[in-house]
């Protein structure tokens, strides 16, 4: 048994180390808040994100990020995207300096417009063969069941890739190697967006042919943008690519469709924010999205009109009206 750390006590990292824990390592989760981690510690369980989950006893929890990080031989980063930065900077003294370095988030920063990779790398001065990253459809409550479910791990190193998918491949939970980071992350930060558009297009009260079209168009959207920036175009056919946009366009359990549901349904952004603890991703990354595909001369309808609705510019209405009013063009266009 290996030990590992998770840097995150929300959802996602606790069912995240479930699977690692399943796949025979000790977990240790450092976790902002002192009382989760004594609920995690003392009932084995994480009520406030996951409630009624029973945690493997191999998962405890911690406030101290030396203690997390201590003797860990991977760490396994779960953090809101826009406030990553911040929080690598406090940690990044206690990580250990040669151990790979794992994102399992899905965004890209404001401002910099950097992948969460590259923070990774800025901050910890880590080269590209110590960090990776995690994504593909994994909706944390249903991974947290040990409901059955693939994901891919990338990381420009392959040997390292292939040690972190053994690390994480539990009787329930199938990891596939890549090199293609930028492709991972691009596909899990535009699925969010593309999420919010959908479920936009719910809360109107629109059906599968809507739906449907949006995220077809989403993933054109995802995938121009990608391969402008060099990644390879089989990523975004994947699972890193349409297998997580899919789930999070299709299920009530994503936290971007549900927001975008909200918004559909004549909620403010501010109103959807003060309602939930739960941070869905793609408002907090469709400007740094819609930036990024700017910068690199990519045509982004999705992204920009998903971006003025969050922004309080658009009605969810008036997006889809807009996408109807569009110029006609070839499909492959």
């Amino acid at each position: 048994m290996g030990k590992v750390a998770v840097f995150g006590a929300g959802s996602w990292g606790t069912a995240f180390s479930i699977v690692l824990a399943d796949a025979g390592n000790e977990v240790k989760i450092w976790g902002r808040r002192e009382e989760v981690c004594a609920t995690i510690n003392e009932r084995h369980q994480n009520t406030d994100y996951l409630s009624g989950i029973e945690l493997p006893r191999t998962v405890s929890a911690t406030h101290d990020p030396e203690e997390a990080a201590a003797g860990a031989e991977a760490v396994f980063l779960v953090v809101p995207s826009q406030t990553f930065r911040e929080n690598l900077q406090e940690w990044a003294d206690a990580l250990p300096r040669e151990v790979p370095l794992v994102s399992l988030m899905k965004g890209v920063e404001l401002g910099s417009l950097k992948r969460m990779s590259e923070v990774i790398e800025e901050v910890t001065g880590a080269g590209p063969e110590r960090v990776a990253v995690v994504s593909g459809p994994n909706l944390s409550a249903e991974i947290a069941r040990r409901e059955p479910a693939a994901s891919v791990v990338a990381c420009a190193d392959e040997e390292v890739a292939q040690r972190l998918q053994a690390m994480c491949h539990s009787p329930a939970f199938r990891p596939y190697t890549s090199v293609d980071v930028l492709g991972c992350e691009l596909g899990g930060a535009y699925k969010n967006v593309v999420g919010l558009a959908v479920g936009m297009a719910v809360g109107l009260g629109f059906g599968d042919n809507t739906t449907a079209s949006v995220i077809t168009r989403g993933l054109a959207e995802t995938a121009r943008l990608a391969t402008a920036l060099d990644a390879n175009p089989l990523t975004l056919m994947g699972l890193a690519g349409l297998g997580d946009l899919v789930a999070t366009c299709s299920s009530p359990l994503s936290r971007n469709r549900t927001f975008g549901e909200n918004l559909g349904k004549g909620m403010t952004t501010e109103e959807i924010y003060a309602s939930t603890r739960q941070v869905a991703e793609g408002a907090k990354s469709c400007s740094s999205l819609l930036a990024l595909a700017r910068r690199t001369g990519i045509d982004a309808p999705i992204a920009e009109h998903v971006d003025s609705v969050v922004a309080g510019k658009l009605t969810a209405r008036e997006m889809m009206d807009a996408f109807i009013a569009r110029d006609t063009k070839a499909e492959t266009d």
